[in-house]
This record gives C-alpha cells, structure tokens and sequence, in this order.
C-alpha cells in the first residue's frame, strides 16, 4: 500500500471532536456511587464540565491538566496529527492558561497501516506543539482497531486569571473567536461532496491555536471561558448557562461561519454529532430550523473561544480581537434566568 494513496478518514467510523460520546450517555457514564474524594487543592474538576482540571500549587499559583484524542478528521497523517494536538492544546488557553509540556496518545492499527503512517501523525503533532512553544515529551501506544491521536497537555495559571465555563454573570456580552461550520465541512469531505478548493478551509481553522487566551484572560472583566468543540456552539454555552444559572440570547445573523458552510448544510453533510448534541440539549432549546440545528449543533474540532465580557470591558476585547484579526461582532448576551428555555435565538 503506497502512504500517498491512504485516506485516512477510511479507517475510522467518526470524525475529530464528532467521535464524543453523546452529553446524555456521558453523564450515565461519570455517575458514580462511590464517596468523592475530596482535595481542598483542586480547584476545578469536573463538576461543571469545564476544559480542564486546575490544581492549586500556592496563592498565586495552578497547574492545568486535560486531555484530548479522536479518530481521523483529515486524510493527511500530518494534518490529522496537527489538529489533533491544537485541539488538545486548546484546553488549555481556555482556562486562561499557558502551556508547559505534552504527552502523546497513539492508538494504530498496526497490521493495517504503515507505522511509517503514524510516524507523520506524531510529527504532525510536533508541529502543534512547537507552534504552543513548547514539548512533546513522551507518549504511551496500544494496537487498536483504528487510528486515534491526541494528547495530555499539562500547563501553568496564574489563579487572579483563572477563566472557568460557569462564571459568566447577567448583563455579560458573548463572542466567538473562530467561525461555525467545521463539521459541515469535514463531512463534505468524508462524503466525497467537496469541491478541491474548499478543502483547506476547515483544515486551516481546525490548525489555528487559540493561542490569544492568556492575554483574553487577562482582561479582568471577562468572566467566563470555553472553547467550543465537540458539543457545538449549543452544548457549550448550555453548560455556560446552567453553571451560571442564566440564559443566553444569541443573534443568529451574527453567528460568523466559515464560507461555504451553508453551502453544503444544503447539500446535507450533517454530521451524526449534531442529531446527538440536538437531542441531548434540545429541551434547552426553541425551536429551531433545519439550518439553525445545523449551524449551532454542529461538533467543532479545535474550535474557537466562547467569551462572556461584562459590557464595561467589551471595548478591550474588541480591541484586542481585532488586533489579531478575530472575529470581533458579538453574537449574544447572558440575562438573568427567565425560562426552562436556556438559550433564546433572536
């Protein structure tokens, strides 16, 4: 078999952050009858469902721990590495955090594919992490059934920076740092409906590190965090919402989405993660048209940032996201608890 000629996506049954395990199975899954153990030090675990777990070294001190991994997005070992670990990595700066170190988590098949194969992956990741300044410093592999990477990220916080998924406060306006879509694009690609020329804009979202969230953390009017992956823009800010115990009003036609996105939606490349993210949060939900379910449900992979800014401190952001040239139109605002509705579409 010839590397040139493997498509990787032909070897798993999912996709990227798509490969999650449904919100409602996940909750049956971490219910436990077992007495919490209980350590003063962890100041984040996984209550709220938050990015990462935040473990207090002094006062001003904590190390931020995640992990990440799924099955092939791309067709490219070295891309579906890269993305791999930007998502990974992303965790980590939606804490606010920096990073210090990775490990590598392979799984391959090894009587299917060439190692050789894998050995682009693993680089592909490298790559990631020398773009986050920092290592990939070891790694743990199993033989399995299909292709799976990602990894365990370790990083620093300065605890007055902390930015968790259940802070947001009433009043409080709601940004996007990357465009929606990416696993409307993805699926074009795996249902071979893709024009060649839009192959890479996905990919080249999926690449981009979320690299601005320690200096976002900074700015003391933000209140909350998250990135938005595998549950899509719906999922993560219903989590926002029930942590926070408030509702959210998002503008539809604010909703930055990555070009062609709605093109293909049309053309029904729907991943199998929105019908999952749909029936698990739509009790938390309006109605919605085939197109809004597509565009808010779709499953992200290593997408953007969700901020929550009291108004006061809007004008910073802005500032700050359109230094770097992000998205800088807001796309709702958290009120104060109103409806067994959580997220309002205006």
């Amino acid at each position: 078999m010839s590397k040139s000629t493997i498509k990787l996506t032909e070897y798993s049954h999912g996709a990227g952050c798509g490969c999650k395990i449904s919100p409602k199975v996940l909750g049956t899954i971490l219910a436990s009858q077992l007495p919490v153990f209980e350590d003063p030090n962890l100041l984040v675990g996984n209550q709220t469902r938050d990015d990462a777990a935040v473990y207090k070294l002094n006062e001003e001190t904590g190390i931020i721990s995640t992990t990440d991994f799924f099955m092939p997005i791309v067709d490219d070992p070295f891309t579906f590495g890269r993305i791999a670990a930007t998502n990974a990595i992303s965790d980590i700066y939606a804490m606010g955090g920096t990073p210090m170190m990775a490990i590598a988590i392979l799984g391959w098949p090894v009587n299917t594919l060439p190692a050789e194969v894998a050995q682009q992956v693993v680089d592909g990741g490298r790559q990631a992490c020398a773009d986050a300044g920092i290592m990939l410093a070891g790694g743990h592999s199993i033989d399995s059934p299909e292709p799976i990477f990602g990894l365990a990220v370790t990083g620093q916080i300065q605890l007055a920076e902390l930015k968790q998924n259940d802070t947001a406060q009433a009043g409080d306006k709601l940004y996007l740092t990357k465009p929606l879509g990416i696993g409307i694009l993805t699926t074009a690609q795996k249902q071979k409906k893709i024009a060649p020329e839009d192959i890479n804009i996905a990919v080249d979202a999926m690449c981009e590190l979320n690299i601005l969230g320690p200096a976002i953390a900074k700015i003391s009017g933000v209140n909350a965090m998250t990135d938005v992956t595998g549950f899509g823009l719906a999922g993560h800010l219903i989590e926002m919402c029930l942590g926070a115990k408030l509702n959210a009003q998002i503008q539809v036609s604010a909703l930055p989405l990555l070009t062609k996105a709605k093109t293909y939606l049309e053309m029904g490349c729907i991943p199998g993660g929105t019908h999952r993210n749909y029936e698990s949060y739509s009790e938390h939900l309006p109605t919605l048209t085939d197109e809004q379910k597509g565009i808010i449900c779709d499953p992200q992979t290593s997408g953007g940032l969700l901020i929550s800014v009291a108004a006061n401190a809007e004008q910073e952001l802005i500032s700050l996201l359109a230094k770097n040239n992000v998205p800088t139109k807001c796309i709702g605002t958290m009120t104060n608890a109103s409806q067994a509705q959580l997220v309002e579409l205006i």
